[in-house]
């Protein structure tokens, strides 16, 4: 069903696709995942060749403001699934960050990397 948060979803893995050349083959959407031994569900979960994790995507509806609560939830995933590269987007405002795991640090990025660059 076409909700305002699969709106937002599809333009992403468009933009991944079409814009920064990420195979399609490599994009798990709604990717069963346990977080904290909890099931849970990712929204873009994106792998390299050797399958390794490389990209996380959670998306928001547009009504859904970004503030710090929100990307902190949304962090969350990213923190126990050990993925460096990780994109927070309502369709109308997209953070994208690597993650530091040893210093539990965020380093935030002017734009989404290609997947060249992985």
């Amino acid at each position: 069903m076409l909700t305002p948060e699969e709106w937002v979803r599809q333009h992403l893995l468009h933009f991944l696709v079409t814009e920064k050349k990420f195979p399609k083959s490599l994009i798990a959407v709604e990717k069963s995942v346990k977080v904290n031994g909890l099931p849970r569900r990712t929204d873009v979960l994106v792998y390299n060749k050797a399958m390794g994790k490389i990209l996380l995507a959670e998306c928001k509806a547009p009504s859904v403001k970004i503030t710090q609560k929100v990307f902190d939830q949304a962090a969350r995933y990213n923190l126990s699934l050990d993925v460096k590269y990780f994109i927070l987007t309502n369709g109308l405002s997209t953070i994208c960050c690597t993650m530091d795991h040893i210093k539990q640090q965020y380093n935030f990025l002017k734009e989404v990397p290609g997947f060249s660059e992985f």
